[in-house]
């Protein structure tokens, strides 16, 4: 509201913003009205003032040299009759001249008027075109403020019906239900929200309660996901609270957080969830879904609306790096193959190198027994080398053998070869 004083009696009186703006409007028209008429005026008083200031100095001007031409004429009639008549025919065309140029100058003067007149009106018509101009943009702005201001009230009442319509309903479930069923009625209606979707969106996954406690606790549900080769896409290990606005000990988030990561930890699972409905008016956990991984690694906490939107989120988000997995488990067996091939070959050259030495010792004892055999050989060598020898003398000495050496200074000798001689 706006407070305007009256400049009569004045006393001071409110109006909204639309009446406001009707009056500025109308004191801005009345304003531009009066300033156009008083430019119209005054260019009309400064056309007026320069019409009549050029008439006085024309007829200055004229009188002035009349003045003049009336002296010239009565000198003119003193010094000479002749030649009066050549120079009043003179003055005569020299008025004439001076007529047309007052013409000429009557002219000018229309030219004038016409001309300051134009550049106001077009100076108004310009100021008259501003005037629509900003009163259009007024207006778009109005409506576009007013639309903008409309959407928001229309939103922010769409969620506060929304978060009205929740909160009634999450009393009325609790109404409804004792203290001793509350927390089982919240897990019943989690599995419930799960296998409605199951056939459709959870086809391969796993989704049962958490009856192992061996550890010494449990959750409540273990939600896993394989795919094709069943390598796991994703677990949760899920817990779900509750409590009625009457009991006399109120729980917090907090208090089952640590458990809740032992049981993610122990069953192996790479996500936790606490599905919770305690805290009712927390702020911080009434947004929806709460990471909680600055306390525990991969926890969340969530109300229960939003327990398939948050397996929806891991899932899709596991679903990303399922190709990083499949290529580190390719990566990790390659490894493998390439450890046991490295066994292998570790394997084949220690035996390799063992029965190299093994070969080794025997390929030496073998030259050795070579070498000790060439040894033999070559003694063998050298004897039948020197049975040669001897038998090459021998026969020398046989083939140097003649019955004139045999029986030279042997006379019984020589008797008898010579008997032997007669007989043949």
């Amino acid at each position: 509201m706006n407070e305007i004083i009256c400049p009569n009696c004045k006393k001071a009186f409110k109006v909204d913003e639309a009446g406001f703006a009707d009056i500025l409007k109308q004191v801005r028209d009345h304003q531009f009205e009066e300033e156009i008429l008083n430019r119209l005026a005054l260019a009309e008083k400064e056309k007026e003032t320069a019409v009549k200031l050029a008439e006085a100095n024309i007829k200055n001007s004229i009188q002035e040299q009349l003045s003049k031409k009336d002296r010239e004429l009565a000198e003119l009639k003193a010094q000479s009759e002749l030649k009066l008549t050549d120079k009043l025919s003179k003055k005569d065309a020299e008025i004439t001249q001076l007529k047309a140029k007052i013409d000429n100058a009557e002219v000018e003067k229309k030219l004038a008027i016409n001309e300051a007149v134009q550049k106001v009106e077009k100076e108004r018509d310009g100021l008259a075109n501003d005037i629509k101009t900003k009163d259009l943009e007024k207006q778009n702005l109005e409506s576009s403020l007013r639309q903008h201001f409309t959407t928001e009230l229309q939103s922010k009442d769409a969620i506060i019906k929304f978060k009205d319509e929740e909160i009634s309903r999450v009393k009325d479930m609790k109404l409804k239900l004792s203290t001793k069923m509350l927390g089982e009625s919240l897990e019943q209606h989690c599995e419930t929200e799960f296998n409605k979707l199951r056939a459709i969106a959870f086809q391969r996954a796993y989704f049962e309660k958490d009856n192992d406690a061996k550890s010494g606790s449990k959750g409540d549900f273990i939600y896993k996901e394989t795919d094709e080769a069943e390598n796991e896409i994703i677990s949760i290990m899920f817990e779900m609270k509750n409590e009625g606005d009457e009991t006399a000990t109120k729980k917090k988030n907090d208090d089952f957080l640590k458990e809740l990561d032992k049981d993610r930890t122990e069953k192996k699972c790479e996500y936790a969830v606490l599905v919770s409905l305690l805290e009712a008016d927390s702020e911080y956990y009434n947004t929806g879904i709460v990471d909680v991984s600055h306390k525990y690694p991969k926890m969340y906490v969530v109300r229960p609306q939003f327990f398939i939107p948050i397996i929806t989120l891991l899932r899709n988000a596991a679903m990303n790096s399922i190709q990083y997995k499949a290529e580190l488990a390719l990566v990790r067996s390659q490894n493998i193959d390439i450890t046991n091939f490295e066994e292998k070959i570790n394997k084949f050259k220690e035996g390799f190198a063992r029965n190299y030495d093994l070969a080794s010792r025997k390929f030496k004892d073998a030259i050795d027994g070579i070498d000790k055999t060439i040894k033999e050989l070559e003694k063998t060598k050298a004897a039948l080398l020197s049975s040669e020898n001897n038998l090459r003398l021998a026969n020398e000495k046989t083939e140097d053998l003649t019955i004139k050496k045999l029986t030279h200074n042997n006379p019984t000798m020589r008797a008898k070869f010579g008997e032997l001689d007669k007989i043949e």
